[in-house]
Order: C-alpha cells, then sequence, then structure tokens
C-alpha cells in the first residue's frame, strides 16, 4: 500500500539516513592519524545536541580531549578493567576475548566523553518524576545521533565501555553529579567493516529480527500468515 506522505524526506535522502544506520560500526583498528577538521567536529556535536531529551533537560556535555597525557591515563583504566573482564572467560573463549581490540585511545586522533548532569533542570523535571533513569537514556541518544552524523561524515567511532566510572569521572575532574555516560574515539579510518567487528571474528551473531517482534504481549509471537512476518523475512 502507498501512502502519500509529504512529510516524509525525498528518497535520496532516506536512503542516506538508512545508509548510516546499517553502516554505522563500533571501530577499534582502523584508525588513521588524521584530525578530524574543527567544522566538522562542531557539526558532529550539533547532531549530538539536536537529540530528544526528556522534559527538554538536554543533561549532556561534550568533553573534546586531545591530550596524549590523558588519553594515557583513560588507556591505563581500561587496561587494568580488561584484565579483570578477561578472567570473566575460559579455555577457548578467554583466548578469543583476549585477540580482540577493544579500543583505540591512543591511535585514534581524539577521544570524546560525553557526560549527563544527572542535576540538569533541578529536582523536578517534566516528564522524569517516575523513571529518574530518562536522562541517562537521553544522553544515549545524543551519542547515537553523533554516531550517526560522523558516519555520514566518513569518520569512525568507537565507545570504550570497559572503563571504571568513578576512576575516569577523576581523571576528567568532573563534578559530583556529572556522570561519565560515553567515552568515544573518534577518527578517519581506513574502511569502514562489511559487519560489525565482533560478528566478523566470531563472537556473537545478529540476532534475527523476526524472532524478536512479539504481538500485543511479551511472548505472543507473530501468526503465520501475519503480513508483518511476511515482510519480516523477505527483508
Amino acid at each position: 500500500m502507498s501512502i502519500d506522505n509529504q512529510n516524509a524526506f525525498p528518497e535520496q535522502e532516506k536512503r542516506g539516513l538508512y545508509r548510516a544506520i546499517q553502516e554505522r560500526r563500533d571501530v577499534r583498528s582502523q584508525f588513521l592519524p588524521d584530525p578530524i577538521p574543527d567544522e566538522i567536529l562542531v557539526r558532529l556535536l550539533e547532531a549530538a545536541h539536536h537529540a530528544p531529551s526528556v522534559g527538554f533537560m538536554q543533561p549532556w556535555d561534550f568533553l573534546v580531549i586531545d591530550s596524549v597525557e590523558v588519553r594515557q591515563e583513560v588507556l591505563d583504566i581500561f587496561e587494568r578493567e580488561n584484565e579483570r573482564a578477561a578472567e570473566n572467560y575460559a579455555g577457548d573463549r578467554a583466548q578469543a576475548y583476549r585477540s580482540l581490540k577493544l579500543q583505540g585511545i591512543l591511535e585514534s586522533p581524539m577521544n570524546l566523553c560525553i557526560t549527563c548532569d544527572r542535576s540538569r533542570g533541578g529536582p523536578n523535571v517534566l516528564g522524569r518524576n517516575t523513571i529518574v533513569e530518562t536522562d541517562l537514556f537521553s544522553t544515549c541518544l545524543a551519542v547515537q545521533n553523533l554516531w550517526l552524523a560522523a558516519r555520514a561524515e566518513g569518520i569512525g567511532v568507537g565507545w570504550v565501555s570497559i572503563l571504571d566510572q568513578q576512576e575516569l569521572a577523576q581523571v576528567l575532574k568532573l563534578p559530583e553529579d556529572v556522570y561519565p555516560l560515553a567515552y568515544l574515539c573518534l577518527g578517519y579510518v581506513s574502511e569502514f567493516l562489511d559487519q560489525p567487528e565482533l560478528q566478523a571474528k566470531g563472537w556473537r551473531s545478529r540476532l534475527s529480527l523476526e524472532e524478536l517482534v512479539h504481538r500485543n504481549r511479551w511472548g505472543a509471537g507473530l501468526a503465520p500468515g501475519d503480513e508483518l512476518i511476511s515482510l519480516l523475512q523477505r527483508r
């Protein structure tokens, strides 16, 4: 069924958006040393700043980190925490884990920490009364906006999640109410991989979308002949 939707983007622009979503990668190994021009960095930050936020609280701040000294301190935290994480696995799985490159802190020309100010907007933020964590959710949307804009600009982004957040906050001298939500590595890359690196290296495979879609209630799968499941299987 075709719907005449005058609010939709032109086809070429829609294809660009969906391409950015499909080809976005968590980059660790393909960074080039070329610096990101300031005008492009501003575009990425502007994209992040236009993310939706509950109560329009806009809880994010952006720490642009190009100091090698600061990045080395962050790398030291990563190495300690990564060694602890490796202890969660045994045998071949442990060997596979240790073979993975999970950060590009020094290889990338720039790091960026996106923080969440948990006090922004005061004690009563519209829409946050019941679900207090909506400030964190909102900041995650800013991260995704930046990530998609970066892919459109040909810039790779890698999220370094194996960090002790309290130690990271101390290194970055964050105020008490400011939480370091996402520590990112940014830079131009030699290539964007055809598939996520963890998938390519056999760590995990992408789940089947049709197995993740429910109808009305959890566990109520789509019935045979349901047009939605037919479309999902043909995509």
